[in-house]
């Protein structure tokens, strides 16, 4: 029997994910959260084979959640269950210890794979996600700048990169003015940018935006 928390602040989701496990007698739910401080109790009293984590918990951005998991238990085996495609934070959440990454919009029997790999110790990796890392391998390896971007960061790149003003990006993401200009000053020093419009043309040029 497989033992598994779920932790993603979507209710929705959750219920999705146990109309999934249902339907598999060899994997049970033991908790679930929809924040990290919850999932993390649950995991102290639990001890699950795995967690199957939202990469967007609240007050947690992108790979944060996960570290801060893996902080406190350094053997946890962690799902990323992800909005964002795997070309983006795939191969991130893997050098940062998880176990296996799976976008929302996969296959319910997809997931379900990727819960038993990685409980039995292996890594689980998509054939979209093969792909990509062969084609990485074949030319070198070498990471681009915005892979470096945590997601919100990555979110408020797109937003700016397809035109919209300070303001709107804020309105449009629920957050302050001044959380966008802080995590746009962050993105100029990753990226090595220092206005909004070379960060259009960064975004233009790497596909960011339609």
């Amino acid at each position: 029997m497989i033992r598994i928390v779920i932790a993603d602040d979507h209710e929705l989701i959750r219920l999705g994910v146990k109309k999934i496990v249902r339907s598999h007698p060899d994997v049970r739910i033991v908790g679930e959260a929809a924040n990290l401080a919850s999932a993390l109790a649950l995991v102290g009293q639990h001890a699950p084979d795995v967690v199957v984590l939202d990469i967007n918990l609240p007050d947690y951005d992108g790979l944060e959640g996960l570290a801060a998991l893996l902080h406190r238990f350094p053997q946890q085996r962690v799902v990323l269950l992800s909005t964002y495609d795997e070309d983006k934070y795939a191969v991130r959440a893997l050098r940062a210890g998880a176990g296996g990454y799976v976008t929302k919009s996969m296959a319910a029997e997809e997931l379900m794979r990727a819960v038993r790999q990685v409980a039995a110790g292996e890594t689980y990796i998509g054939p979209r996600l093969a792909e990509q890392m062969a084609r990485r391998m074949l030319g070198g390896g070498e990471p681009l700048a915005h892979e470096r971007l945590t997601a919100r960061e990555n979110e408020i790149l797109e937003l700016i990169g397809a035109g919209l003003q300070i303001k709107q990006v804020a309105a449009e993401l629920g957050i302050s003015v001044s959380s966008v200009n802080t995590y746009r000053n962050r993105i100029f020093g990753k990226l090595g940018l220092n206005s909004n419009a070379a960060l259009i043309r960064y975004a233009l040029k790497n596909g960011l935006v339609a």
